[in-house]
């Protein structure tokens, strides 16, 4: 948001602002004295509410599709996509299709359309993460199939995409060993805001300091109610949880279809 992280062409008017220029929240600078504030945090409101209303009917599209939509969300570096690449390659049974936001390239749609599924690349200039504006397109371009696993990779930052419900299912934050073991604590809404923290990057332990019991416990308070699970997304450790934890998300979905199907 314009006070939080710059993005200050993300006004009412765009819904998703992104790359229309600079100086959209600006305007009326020169006349703002005491209320400048004021105005801003309206229009910040005025923009999430507008978000809002727009995830509300994302949300709604994916349930009538009974698509199990995660946001993942990370610092830059964590191996989301990594991860996704060997979630792709070695869950054949599950249809999985991707949704790519970064800045700039496609390079990550790339590595996920050669691990094996449907990508959409999103690139959102200077913004730092995803609305439901932008979700609302690219999943018109991706058209996920009914019943299927969605993952939404967002924009690396552990600030903004905390503001912006896309109308996914849960919030997945993916944490590498390489962080540091205080990152909870630093980025408390990003970790509140999600249902799952996937620990990265445990093949490093030996190489970093890093304490995983202080890791646990900073999760805990910020977040009693969310899960933790400890990965290495590139030698394999603990990725049977993982594959665990998505096959419940997906179950009553995959279940309703098998119902659904008329009987020969």
């Amino acid at each position: 948001m314009c006070a939080t992280c710059g993005c200050d062409d993300h006004v009412p008017e765009h819904g998703h602002g992104h790359g229309h220029g600079h100086g959209h929240g600006h305007h009326h600078h020169d006349h703002e004295h005491g209320n400048g504030r004021a105005q801003r945090i309206l229009l910040e409101e005025r923009v999430l509410a507008k978000n809002d209303r727009i995830a509300d009917t994302n949300r709604a599209t994916l349930r009538a599709q009974r698509i199990v939509a995660l946001n993942l969300v990370s610092s830059p570096g964590a191996g989301k996509t990594t991860l996704l690449e060997r979630t792709i390659a070695e869950l054949r049974d599950i249809e999985l299709g991707v949704i790519e936001g970064d800045q700039a390239t496609a390079n990550d749609a790339e590595r996920v359309r050669a691990a094996g599924a449907k990508a959409h690349q999103i690139n959102t200039g200077t913004g730092c993460h995803l609305d439901a504006h932008m979700f609302a397109h690219a999943l018109d371009a991706l058209a996920p199939a009914p019943g299927s696993l969605l993952f939404v990779e967002n924009v690396g930052n552990l600030v903004c995409p905390a503001l912006f419900d896309l109308g996914e299912r849960k919030k997945v934050l993916i944490a590498a060993v390489t962080d540091g073991d205080d990152k909870p604590l630093k980025y408390p809404h990003m970790f509140r805001a999600s249902s799952l923290v996937v620990l990265n990057k445990i093949d490093l332990l030996p190489y970093v300091r890093f304490d995983g019991a202080r890791f646990a416990e900073a999760v805990r308070a910020v977040n009693p109610a969310a899960e933790l699970l400890e990965v290495s997304a590139t030698r394999g450790d603990g990725l049977a949880h993982w594959y665990a934890w998505l096959k419940r998300e997906l179950a009553p979905e995959r279940h309703a279809v098998v119902e659904r199907r008329p009987v020969p």
